[in-house]
């Protein structure tokens, strides 16, 4: 007689993002801001850069200051 079946164990997904240690976010930090923007231009999901809601919120103020200020580009609307 077999025991149970056992389902793997889940590994904890690996959020690329996280590993950007976001002390304070700065508008002027536009290498740092790039990761956090998608090809075409819109800031990428909390789902996806795996930050916390506080964290989100901070970079997309810092991202929408620096489109502003001409250090970002806007989203592209060309299709």
């Amino acid at each position: 007689m077999a025991g149970p079946q056992r389902k793997p164990v889940n590994k904890k997904k690996i959020v690329p993002m996280k590993s950007v240690k976001l002390g304070s976010v700065d508008y002027k930090d536009t290498a740092t801001l790039r990761k956090f923007i998608s090809e075409r231009g819109k800031i990428r999901a909390r789902r996806v850069t795996g930050l916390s809601v506080q964290e989100q919120r901070k970079v997309a103020i810092a991202i929408k200051n620096a489109r502003e200020l001409a250090l970002l580009p806007y989203a592209s609307t060309a299709r």
